[in-house]
């Protein structure tokens, strides 16, 4: 009971269960000081108790409640009015004495705690209701920063109480159901750290709910601006397991906000060879890392954290910390609910941004630049703007989706919205150009905020339904999970929604030719002769498109074009183009093509598409692969044409090598250093390791993928492959035909097979059983021995 009826408390004297008491956050911030091993800047919280006494002293209670009888939190003129009359009313009222007294006397002590006469302090507000697992009040009240003297602190004291009735926060609490009259505030005064970088850390990717990785985004100066979304910071992607470095994306930054020295904060420009640099040391981003592990573990759910690196000795300091609340209460709800994709066979992009809150929709633009025009926000509008404030939330409540120039993943936009859930993409500029300068207001676009782009026009095609019938089979119809990965084939892209319902785990092979021949149906050194590339492009682009996004998230690998010269001599154009061979099928076909003088433009075009569906639609699911390389100089030449394309070889972008050739087999410990995997094309490998045409009905009968000679091929290149850490596919139709052939695979190793659609389920069911049975074997140790040697 003492501690419920204090007015102010220290750090060490809070626990996390004490948010009636303190708050959300001082509570927070007391939990941390006393029970995790994280630096945490010290200091002390005026209580609950404190908010309550000062305004029953001044009959505040009853003021405020006849101000806010009757109002309307939807009406943004009528809550901005009542709420400003409530805060002037609050900012009207002198502190009772004692209060001040006590203020003043606890800042004294911190200083001498600290060893610093009248330190620097920031003042945090803390509401009651703050940061309850289902509910987040982040951000609805103020913080005041680098503020120093008595005097100054307690009248800071004040000016935060009177941020319990921001126009946010009073629209927040009505929509949640509090009493504003119930929530009392806290105020944090925590010694000041001079950051000269800040930011926030999830240990939950918030923008898809993945929780394999630690999210940690930063910028220069005060953390203010990345939480206010005023900059685009760098982000950082950490292995939670290992505090390994995943991925670092550095943004440039040209502004930041900083402390003055005698007091207050200051927007600066940012010295111009600072602003392309990475904010955070290596170091700095694992030391972050292992900070946010401890604090995870310790409050037992995903966790939403602020910190700063201070300029006077570079340490880490954790600035706060509290519970994410989206992704913890959709997990609860077992998964968030998903957003219907929509498809098109025409897109022309305006901008691009970060996904920062995943959903398609379609409608009208509003472009807002100034918050005094909220008012004018209509219902199911999209709200362009150069960034959002918590001012804005009454504007964000009514919109379709939400798009801004500048902010990160973790800024006041992209947390909003995705509590709301409502499509957002954030930092535009960063990707290219502004939101508000290249969407014009009132035009219709289609957001697709799922992979972060903004395309013109409304953008929908009618799905055909399925048959009711066929619902209810397929929900009824079980496939156990297999470690051997089942691919699927696909040719036309028209076909990809319709299959992407198999339980596939991706695109094993698209054949690009199915878009030539169907889509195209000209030569592309024809269509660049007569001044048309840009309909290679197009093209290939969109058939491409359509399969990444009806798998997505599922990885689609594309093979690039593999015609025949007798095959492209079929399209328009082609007879100019090219020769005739005697054997087309040994001849000019594949990587030959694709550095020779005479097609390497056409194959930049092909290049061109992929990186378009992968950069401007967003689709990162888009790997490649090589067809028909004979030798490991081919392999070189091609990758290095890709690379100067803009296609390398990274995390989230994959070379694959049909391995179709013996070459591709005996050399394969070469091909290793320029690709990430391979794909067995069983049909061409069988007919050059046999030396025999599968349809030349002569010596038709010879051809076996089963033969001994295929099979110790196959084995060698797993076993040469894995040593690398390469991964090996299948991709031809032997696995769905001869179940001893699949049983041969998965026993050596295989990492993945590609079928035909129509045999998906039932390799995906063969797989589960042979895997069982392997498993089996080793548990008994009575399993069936291989007869034949397959050792190379």
């Amino acid at each position: 009971m003492e501690k419920e009826k204090a007015f102010l408390l220290w750090f060490d004297q809070l626990e996390r269960k004490d948010v009636a008491i303190a708050g959300g956050k001082s509570s927070s911030l007391g939990e941390l000081t006393s029970h995790v091993d994280v630096p945490v800047p010290y200091g002390f919280a005026t209580t609950a108790c404190a908010y309550r006494y000062f305004f029953e002293k001044t009959g505040l209670y009853e003021k405020i409640k006849a101000l806010i009888a009757g109002l309307d939190v939807d009406n943004s003129a009528q809550l901005r009015e009542v709420c400003a009359k409530v805060r002037q009313a609050i900012m009207d009222e002198e502190m009772p004495q004692d209060l001040q007294d006590l203020i003043a006397q606890a800042y004294k002590e911190l200083g001498e705690k600290v060893g610093q006469a009248d330190p620097f302090v920031a003042v945090r507000s803390s509401a009651t209701a703050e940061d309850l697992p289902d509910a987040s009040f982040a951000g609805q009240q103020d913080t005041y920063l680098n503020v120093k003297g008595a005097e100054t602190i307690v009248a800071k004291v004040k000016e935060c109480y009177a941020s319990c009735f921001t126009d946010r926060a009073v629209y927040y609490r009505e929509k949640q159901g509090f009493d504003h009259l119930d929530v009392a505030l806290s105020a944090a005064v925590q010694m000041m750290v001079f950051s000269k970088a800040a930011g926030v850390m999830f240990t939950v990717n918030v923008a898809t709910g993945d929780d394999k990785n630690i999210l940690i985004e930063g910028a220069w100066g005060l953390g203010e601006y990345v939480v206010q979304g005023t900059v685009t910071p760098d982000n950082y992607t950490v292995n939670k397991a290992t505090c390994e470095i995943v991925e670092k994306n550095v943004n440039a930054q040209d502004i930041k906000l900083i402390r003055k020295a005698d007091g207050d904060c200051e927007e600066v420009v940012v010295p111009l060879d600072e602003q392309n640099e990475q904010k955070l040391t290596d170091e700095q981003i694992k030391q972050l890392a292992e900070c946010a592990k401890k604090i995870e573990a310790h409050y037992g759910c995903y966790m939403d954290m602020e910190w700063g690196v201070d300029e006077r000795d570079n340490k880490v300091y954790i600035l706060q910390a509290r519970p994410e609340t989206v992704w913890s209460r959709r997990n609860k709800e077992n998964g968030a609910p998903k957003e219907e994709k929509k498809v098109t066979t025409d897109r022309k992009v305006i901008v691009k941004g970060l996904p920062a809150s995943p959903g398609n929709v379609a409608g009208r633009v509003h472009v807002i630049l100034d918050p005094s025009h909220i008012d004018e926000f209509k219902e199911g509008e999209i709200l362009v703007t150069e960034m959002t404030a918590p001012d804005w939330v009454p504007a964000m409540k009514k919109a379709k989706a939400i798009v801004t120039d500048s902010g990160g993943m973790t800024c006041h936009a992209s947390i909003v919205s995705r509590e709301l859930g409502i499509p957002c993409i954030v930092g535009t500029k960063s990707r290219g150009e502004a939101a508000t300068t290249t969407i014009p207001d009132g035009i219709d676009v289609t957001i697709d905020a799922t992979h972060g782009v903004v395309y013109e026009g409304i953008i929908e095609e009618p799905k055909a339904e399925q048959p009711a019938q066929q619902v209810v089979a397929a929900a009824a119809e079980y496939f156990p999970p297999t470690g051997t990965k089942i691919y699927m084939n696909l040719g036309d892209p028209e076909l990809a929604e319709k299959y992407a319902t198999l339980p596939c785990d991706g695109i094993g092979l698209m054949r690009e030719e199915f878009i030539w021949t169907t889509y195209i149906h000209e030569h592309p050194l024809y269509l660049i002769k007569i001044g048309q590339p840009e309909k290679v492009v197009d093209q290939l682009a969109e058939g491409i498109r359509q399969v990444c996004q009806a798998m997505a998230p599922r990885p689609v690998t594309l093979r690039f074009s593999d015609f025949k010269s007798s095959e492209y001599r079929d399209l328009k154009g082609g007879d100019e183009f090219e020769p005739n061979e005697p054997s087309a099928l040994l001849g000019w076909r594949g990587a030959s093509r694709y550095y020779d003088p005479k097609y390497i433009e056409a194959f930049k075009l092909e290049c061109m598409a992929v990186r378009k569906v992968r950069e401007e639609f967003g689709l990162k699911n888009l790997n490649v692969m090589i067809p028909f390389c004979r030798n490991v100089e081919e392999c070189e030449k091609v990758t290095k044409i890709m690379a100067d394309c803009g296609l390398s070889r990274g995390k989230d972008f994959k070379v694959w090598l049909m391995a179709e050739i013996p070459s591709n087999i005996i050399l394969a410990d070469q091909f290793n250093k320029f690709v990430d995997g391979y794909s067995i094309g069983s049909n061409d490998l069988t007919m050059l390791v046999l030396g025999c045409d599968r349809d030349n009905d002569t010596v038709s009968h010879i051809y076996d993928e089963r033969n001994l000679a295929v099979r110790r091929a196959i084995r060698h290149l797993i076993e040469v492959a894995h040593k690398d850490g390469k991964t090996v596919s299948i991709c031809g139709q032997a696995p769905s035909v001869y179940p001893e052939f699949c049983e041969f695979l998965i026993k050596s190793g295989i990492d993945s097979m590609s079928v035909n659609p129509d045999t998906v389920k039932f390799t995906k069911k063969l797989a589960a059983q042979i895997e069982q049975r392997i498993m089996m074997d080793a548990l008994t140790g009575k399993g069936r021995q291989e007869v034949e040697d397959l050792n190379w």
